[in-house]
């Protein structure tokens, strides 16, 4: 039964409930009167008084024969001392029953009202507060619901991802004409499943194309359809699907889909994931039972496709995955193009320049760098946004807050500064390396005593052995140069030592680049878009103890026959990495123009040249 059908219900029950009791009162007041007890007393006495019913406080009866019309009466009865001291006398008496009906009413009303009041104020609150919802709407879903003048968002206001659109304007063209568009016997597929990075503008696009199409948006989260009861996530699922059904053409936006479709494992424990699986074969169900001509489209965003059910993915379901990747440098270009529209900008600010320095950067930490450098401006009390204000946001995004006030010691601020020049140096005298941008000895970030920025020239997609060799030479420089100075190590070069592991580790499990182990991958996982590693490879191993120790060896002798060729690098630059060590420990930074003169007297290998 829906709404419309229980309300008519509801309301006729009680017109009839009603109509009947207006009746009874109309005969009552037609039949029964209401007399004083003496009058009562004189009708005893006529004969007139057929039968009576008397009670605690009343005495009913009906009249022999009608009096004035009437075949009833009621009275007050009064105590029988009373009555007899009235009569014979000619006073008309009567009872009066003493009116307790208010504090009847309230002695039900109060105790209602408290309960009431607690549901409203406290258990209510507090279970909105817990994701439950009201009592009454337990099974409805929870989807914000936008039409085309809420979503205030176009493909124009979608930057960086020109492929993606290409590929949902067919999905616009279908919502604008769903009876043309099939013309030649295509149909639109059912759901297409936005894949990527967090914060390259998946929902973003799904907006955009609803405010494309002009049509109805119902966005949700995934993990709104997740609920402590049993069932209540299967009801949401279908509640979705009817709103969007009646309010056709519309679109339906499931974001962060994997907390809806993890991949259902046979070995988890039953009873476990009941609520989770049935709502999510619910979903399946749906996707199977809704036709694609009636107008509805299903969006859906996820950034960990690794762990969807494949169920979920197959074709008839999800039939298209569009891949809404980090945007490349013309890409970057277009998206600050688009966000510095919002704020004041210099004239010689040039958006490509700013580009190339965020390489890697997602649209959301494109968005983010534009609003910190207009920060930063404000902070100077500027009228416009210059490139120095972009520079210093770049560096505050990648190195962290400046710690002006964490004073090190000499001896302390001497190791820093060999430790970054010694990256410095390297990574000017090796090739396929990115730029050297900037070196500080500033201290940045949670743990960072020094920091030098690397600027890429390009995007790049690949890369060689000697390249990923040349990467591990300058993460192992600082240690390097402290080796060659002091005569010791240091515990600054932590994160180093762990960067340059993992680059050798992938070089040896993961690419095939040992001769020994042949041109074998022993680390097949995929790569997930959160850029975490998975430890599942390491834990559940399909190779031996035998190659897993020639693996762990082959690691180790990467890193020792760069670390060794490192140092005899950095021995023949000795003088200038100490001439440019106390440069820097005097100045504290070294700008790009104190970089390039500096590169100019590297000695670079015999192979480099």
């Amino acid at each position: 039964m829906d709404k419309k059908a229980q309300i008519n219900f509801w309301y006729i029950l009680l017109a009839v409930f009603g109509v009947v009791l207006l009746r009874d009162l109309w005969v009552q007041s037609q039949t029964i009167t209401a007399i004083p007890y003496s009058q009562f007393e004189a009708y005893l006495d006529d004969g007139v008084v057929g039968e009576v019913i008397i009670g605690s406080d009343t005495i009913r009866g009906t009249f022999s024969e009608p009096q004035d019309g009437k075949t009833g009466f009621v009275t007050t009865t009064v105590p029988p001392d009373m009555a007899a001291r009235f009569e014979g006398t000619d006073v008309t008496y009567t009872g009066a029953v003493e009116s307790t009906w208010l504090t009847t009413l309230l002695s039900w009303v109060l105790p209602a009202l408290v309960f009431v009041g607690i549901w409203i104020f406290f258990i209510r609150k507090f279970a909105e507060k817990q994701g439950m919802g009201g009592f009454m709407s337990i099974g409805k879903s929870r989807a914000k619901i936008y039409v085309e003048s809420d979503t205030k968002v176009s493909f124009d206001d979608v930057a960086g991802v020109d492929e993606a659109k290409q590929e949902l304007e067919e999905i616009v063209e279908f919502l604008k004409d769903p009876e043309g568009y099939g013309g030649l016997g295509a149909r639109m597929p059912k759901g297409v499943l936005l894949v990527g990075p967090p914060g390259t503008g998946k929902t973003l696009l799904a907006k955009a194309v609803a405010g494309e199409a002009g049509v109805p948006f119902y966005s949700i989260s995934g993990s709104e359809f997740v609920e402590m009861f049993v069932g209540v996530g299967a009801a949401r699922v279908r509640d979705l699907f009817e709103q969007a059904r009646k309010a056709a053409p519309a679109i339906i936006f499931i974001d962060e889909l994997d907390a809806l479709g993890r991949s259902r494992s046979a070995g988890q424990q039953p009873g476990g994931h009941d609520e989770r699986e049935q709502t999510l074969n619910q979903l399946l169900t749906e996707l199977d039972g809704f036709d694609p001509t009636e107008g509805v489209v299903l969006l859906a965003a996820t950034n960990r496709p690794e762990i969807l059910d494949p169920a979920l993915l197959r074709a008839g379901r999800f039939d298209r995955q569009v891949l809404v990747d980090r945007p490349d440098r013309a890409g970057r270009v277009q998206i600050l193009k688009v966000h510095m529209q919002k704020i004041k900008v210099a004239d010689e600010v040039d958006p490509d320049q700013i580009a190339a320095l965020t390489t890697g950067f997602s649209g959301a930490d494109l968005a983010n760098l534009v609003n910190e450098a207009a920060l930063m401006a404000t902070r100077r009390k500027a009228d416009r946004v210059e490139m120095q204000d972009f520079t210093q946001a770049v560096e505050r995004i990648v190195a962290g807050l400046e710690k002006k006030n964490r004073r090190l010691n000499e001896r302390e601020r001497e190791i820093v500064a060999h430790h970054e020049m010694g990256h410095a140096i390297v990574g000017m005298a090796l090739p396929g390396v990115d730029e050297v941008h900037k070196v500080s000895i500033i201290p940045r970030g949670i743990g960072a005593l020094g920091y030098t920025i690397q600027r890429p020239t390009e995007d790049r997609y690949l890369m060689t052995r000697e390249e990923l060799e040349n990467k591990i030479a300058v993460l192992l420089g600082g240690r390097a140069a402290e080796k060659i100075i002091y005569g010791h190590l240091s515990t600054g070069a932590a994160d180093d030592l762990a960067r340059a592991t993992d680059i050798a580790r992938s070089m040896v499990a993961r690419y095939g680049m040992d001769e020994d182990l042949g041109h074998v991958s022993y680390d097949s996982d995929r790569p997930n878009f959160l850029g975490n590693a998975e430890q599942g490879s390491w834990l559940n191993r399909r190779y031996s103890d035998a190659t897993a120790e020639r693996m762990d060896q082959a690691v180790k002798d990467v890193i020792e026959v760069i670390f060794e060729r490192t140092l005899a690098l950095l021995n023949e630059n000795r003088a200038l990495l100490e001439t440019s060590s106390a440069e820097l420990l005097e100045r504290e930074t070294l700008e790009d123009a104190d970089l390039k003169r500096i590169a100019v007297e590297v000695v670079r290998p015999a192979d480099a040249a």
